[in-house]
């Protein structure tokens, strides 16, 4: 993963005809012409950047992301490596999100608990860590300050007011959970040995004390 500067590779040339210079710029990433990319930012290897988004300065994202149209990653945000984001996602200063993570159309994070137009709460952002292989369905959203665990799955338009365990499965508004998912996104049922087989894939998760642990 490189700085935004690192990633270009400069070739000037100049004679007596041509006064200004010729500059060959070089990506490792691909960034639609409408994007926006500031200067100051981290974009890894092979990710995407489409229609009219916009990435801001101090912002990190990894490798082989995509990153759909009209998004905006602030400023202190980090995106681990194969995230996707969908359309119509603002990713505000203090997210975090961990690798392969998911983000929904148009679903929402906040930064601030209790914001007021009047008044500035620019040193109270609240930080929002989303671990690795969680997804967040269309129209979600995620109140500032709690963390969602590795491979939740929160539905669509649900509203998430509290953290969030690890491959949970929460529903509504405000969101409860209904149930416990798979690495690989399917319901688990659990028999009365708290055990439990992905129907995809056959790996096993057991149930002990209210959570749920991927056997190894």
């Amino acid at each position: 993963m490189r700085t935004k500067s690192a990633n270009i590779a400069l070739l000037i040339t100049c004679d007596l005809i041509l006064i200004a210079p010729v500059i060959l710029i070089i990506m490792d990433y691909f960034a639609h012409p409408t994007a926006v990319i500031d200067e100051n930012c981290t974009i890894g290897k092979g990710t995407r950047i489409w229609h009219f988004s916009h990435i801001m300065s101090h912002s990190t994202i990894g490798e082989n992301c995509n990153i759909g149209q009209n998004v905006v990653v602030s400023p202190g945000v980090i995106l681990g490596n194969n995230i996707k984001v969908q359309n119509n996602v603002s990713v505000y200063t203090g997210v975090i999100c961990e690798d392969d993570v998911f983000l929904g159309p148009s679903m929402v994070f906040t930064n601030v608990f209790n914001p007021r137009s009047a008044v500035s709460r620019k040193e109270e952002y609240r930080k929002t860590i989303v671990r690795k292989g969680a997804s967040i369905g269309a129209n979600a959203t995620i109140v500032c300050g709690y963390e969602i665990g590795e491979y939740a799955f929160i539905g669509a338009g649900a509203v998430i007011t509290k953290p969030v365990p690890a491959y949970a499965l929460m529903v509504g508004n405000p969101a409860k959970q209904t149930g416990w998912m798979s690495k690989n996104g399917h319901k688990l049922n659990f028999n009365n040995e708290g055990i439990a087989f992905c129907p995809e894939t056959n790996e096993k998760y057991i149930l002990k004390d209210k959570m749920v642990t991927a056997a190894l």
